[in-house]
């Protein structure tokens, strides 16, 4: 069923699908190494949040500075120490969530967040490639910033955004969520690492990016969601490898397919209206498959299918260990999430 979409909302969808092709199309054409940043980059500054300005950029920005700086650091103190670098992605994963709860800049903790998930992929198998991930990150978050300046200029909103924050969690919620989503994002990484599972990034990604409501019952509403998205995205991105077939290596082709897929993707979550769902979930998975997977000679038909599989096995796990994890933090007063 078609919805209609606002007149800001067609400008938004435009800008993201612009902003995810320049972000693409500069890291291809510059022979730049870890595309999903310059792919999934633009969708989260354009997508996750509605409006753009300065105090925004900035926050973005510092973000990925922040990310790339705690790469750094556990990788050249924590790295060769199993247990201590537990602790600290523990830590660094807790203050992230705690910040994105009480303090005002929601955007730069979220975006650090993914991004640092990313980074621990990459870097656990790749430890000597730390200073291009950290170089590339900044660079990346540069480059969306820029793209996102010019395609507000040249697409601004016709209406000033109006929204209302949400309520303000109590001390004990707060102790909850961030308990419940360092947890969870520790206790992913872990898997990750244990079983080698360094192809699967979205899955990885998937885990975090359903913690971000913090609370087990918007998690398990996330899931479902993403799991769905993570399905369309796959089948979209299939359909358009069987439709170039063999003119995968066109370079201006791959950049008008991705274009369109974008759209597509980014439709489907902007009349969604709800955040991070259904519509964000295909979105972020064709700038993965993109970004990261598709090359003149590794199609993505492969990575689709596994990324599917691993993402919904990766969510049902995490959602177990939620429920879990919530029951027991509800028995005390100090991290109850209700009442």
């Amino acid at each position: 069923m078609f919805i209609e979409m606002k007149a800001n909302e067609k400008r938004r969808l435009l800008r993201i699908a612009f902003g995810t092709t320049i972000g693409f199309a500069v890291c291809k054409l510059m022979d730049w190494p870890y595309g999903v940043f310059f792919t999934v980059f633009p969708m989260l500054l354009l997508g996750m949040v509605p409006t753009f300005n300065r105090t925004l950029a900035i926050e973005f920005i510092v973000g990925a500075f922040i990310s790339a700086a705690e790469m750094w650091l556990l990788q050249a103190f924590f790295k060769p120490y199993p247990t201590a670098m537990w602790l600290a992605v523990l830590f660094i994963f807790g203050y992230h969530f705690r910040f994105m709860l009480t303090t005002r800049y929601f955007l730069m903790w979220a975006s650090g967040l993914i991004t640092l998930s990313t980074l621990l992929n990459f870097g656990s198998y790749d430890a000597s490639q730390a200073t291009d991930m950290v170089v590339t990150t900044v660079l990346a978050a540069s480059i969306s910033v820029a793209s996102a300046y010019l395609l507000y200029w040249l697409l601004p909103d016709l209406e000033p955004f109006s929204g209302t924050p949400p309520p303000a969690p109590s001390a004990a919620q707060i102790n909850h969520r961030t308990l419940l989503g360092a947890l969870l994002a520790t206790a992913s990484f872990t898997v990750f690492q244990v079983f080698d599972l360094q192809d699967s990034l979205s899955a990885q990604v998937a885990t975090m990016l359903i913690l971000f409501p913090m609370t087990y019952q918007g998690s398990i509403a996330s899931a479902k969601k993403r799991s769905k998205g993570v399905a369309y995205g796959c089948g979209l991105a299939l359909i358009m490898q069987v439709l170039m077939y063999t003119l995968i290596g066109n370079f201006f082709l791959v950049c008008i397919s991705l274009f369109i897929t974008v759209m597509i993707t980014a439709y489907f979550h902007l009349v969604e209206r709800s955040g991070s769902g259904i519509g964000f979930g295909a979105l972020t998975t064709i700038g993965i498959l993109y970004g990261q997977y598709l090359t003149p000679h590794n199609d993505i038909f492969y990575s689709a299918v596994y990324r599917f599989s691993s993402v919904v096995v990766a969510m049902l796990l995490v959602l177990m260990l939620a429920y879990i994890l919530d029951y027991v933090l509800n028995q005390f007063k100090m991290t109850r999430n209700f009442g």
